[in-house]
């Protein structure tokens, strides 16, 4: 992580991984269908450090997505990954 990194950044950006893993329907159900969150945890737990990280981590399984994510919001994969370690050790 980079030293001037704040809860707020970290979490801002799980959030844009979030959207635009909800952007694509076939994918949004397979987040749905591998972490067992349902569309209303969602929505009543869209800054959940946990919610998050199991967004990331949804990422990471499936390389191809994760790249892509980064790519689409600007950082790196390895980047995301690091903010998915930072939120599951909040």
């Amino acid at each position: 992580m980079r030293e001037a990194d704040t809860n707020t950044d970290i979490q801002a950006l799980a959030l844009h991984a979030l959207v635009w893993t909800l952007e694509e329907p076939r994918r949004a159900e397979r987040l749905i269908a591998l972490t067992g969150l349902s569309p209303e945890d969602l929505r009543a737990r869209i800054g959940d450090p946990v919610v998050l990280g199991a967004c990331l981590a949804f990422l990471e399984g499936h390389e191809p997505d994760l790249i892509a994510c980064a790519a689409a919001i600007g950082v790196t994969p390895e980047r995301l990954v690091a903010v998915r370690r930072a939120l599951e050790a909040a």
